[in-house]
């Protein structure tokens, strides 16, 4: 007996002493910085875009892709034909000839020079059997024809890189996509006259795999902007779905009209359910400086004559009018006559009655 008498008072005496659960029927009112969301008009670029031009002057002789074709990095899209190339590479080509030609010549001359010199110097060596002006002319004329030689050989030199330079250009009558991506824009046919470069293009590319959002953000909320930070937006054509991007790119720098910082979202379009040129709706996030008040959404009691919560203090239940704000998860923001730490019924009604007693605020 005396044993039980002993068991029982260890286990009073510990239950005095553990910890007590915090009453589940109730709440915390919190303090913190209030987060929602703008809604900004944004729009949609591609990632990479680029005309494509003829390089050389000719004509269109085939059109390998249309509009909407996709298209791979290095992909053949237009043969071009110039019968006028052809014509000055020939011409080119003769001019090279000739100058090798001439090149020849002043070389063989060259040679039949030094020749004809070695010969006077041997018979120099016999006294009177060649005059001493003799040896000096031709020198000189070896001289002479050194200098042509090496003007002849600049001159096939010159002539040989404008045949190459000629050749190079044919290159450009085959003109590939410089990017992975789509047609977007065919502006000529068949038979067109193509260049040079700065007259009418032949296509548009546009890279729409990899899209660029950018989001003109207003002056007051470019301290919020984290680079890295995903958002989200939606775009007229799916209004129920919602597509995100992530912030790549910051001007830092604020457009004087319109007072707004463009941001850029970069965005992987996977499925082709965007298009450069749409108008999404971005839902920018912002974060105020002041601190609110946040209960769980279900202490919220709403009857026709007012919306309030239910705080227990000192045993007893007190209905505090509130007006809500913005939800963050189960929390709603509420202005009203409470302090951070207060308790709030969790579930609260209205048969709870103003006043009446509370038993379980006290534990």
């Amino acid at each position: 007996m005396a044993n039980r008498i002993f068991i029982l008072i260890v286990v009073y005496v510990l239950s005095g002493l553990a910890p007590r659960a915090q009453n589940p029927a109730l709440a915390k009112v919190i303090s913190r910085p209030a987060s929602s969301t703008i809604d900004l008009p944004a729009e949609i670029a591609p990632y990479l875009a680029t005309t494509i031009d003829a390089k050389v002057p000719g004509y269109v002789e085939q059109m390998l892709v249309d509009r909407g074709a996709v298209v791979k990095e290095g992909q053949l899209l237009v043969t071009l034909t110039a019968p006028e190339m052809q014509a000055r590479i020939a011409q080119a080509q003769a001019q090279a000839e000739a100058a090798k030609a001439e090149q020849s010549q002043a070389e063989a001359q060259l040679a039949a020079q030094q020749s004809t010199l070695e010969k006077l110097k041997q018979a120099a060596q016999t006294p009177g059997a060649v005059a001493g002006n003799d040896l000096i002319q031709n020198e000189k004329q070896l001289d002479a024809l050194r200098s042509l030689l090496a003007a002849r050989k600049q001159a096939a030199d010159a002539a040989q890189a404008a045949v190459d330079a000629e050749n190079s250009l044919v290159a450009y009558l085959k003109i590939t996509a410089p990017f992975d991506g789509v047609i977007t824009t065919r502006l000529a046919h068949p038979g067109a006259l193509a260049g040079p470069p700065g007259n009418a293009p032949l296509l548009i590319l546009q890279q729409i795999q990899h899209l660029r959002v950018v989001v003109p953000v207003p002056e007051e909320d470019v301290g919020e902007i984290a680079r890295g930070a995903t958002v989200a937006f939606t775009v007229p054509a799916y209004p129920r779905r919602v597509f995100s991007g992530r912030i790549a790119r910051i001007a830092h720098s604020l457009d004087a009209k319109t007072r707004t910082m463009p941001v850029e979202l970069d965005v992987f379009n996977h499925d082709d359910a965007l298009a450069p040129g749409m108008y999404p709706s971005v839902r920018w996030p912002v974060r105020g400086t002041k601190p609110v008040l946040f209960v769980p959404k279900t202490s919220i009691v709403t009857t026709t004559e007012r919306t309030f919560v239910i705080r227990v203090r000192g045993g007893r239940a007190e209905w505090i009018d509130v007006r809500p704000g913005p939800a963050e998860g189960s929390l709603v923001a509420v202005t009203g006559a409470l302090q951070e730490g207060d308790q709030v019924l969790r579930h609260a009604t209205d048969e709870t009655r103003d006043g009446s007693p509370y038993p379980a605020a006290g534990r």
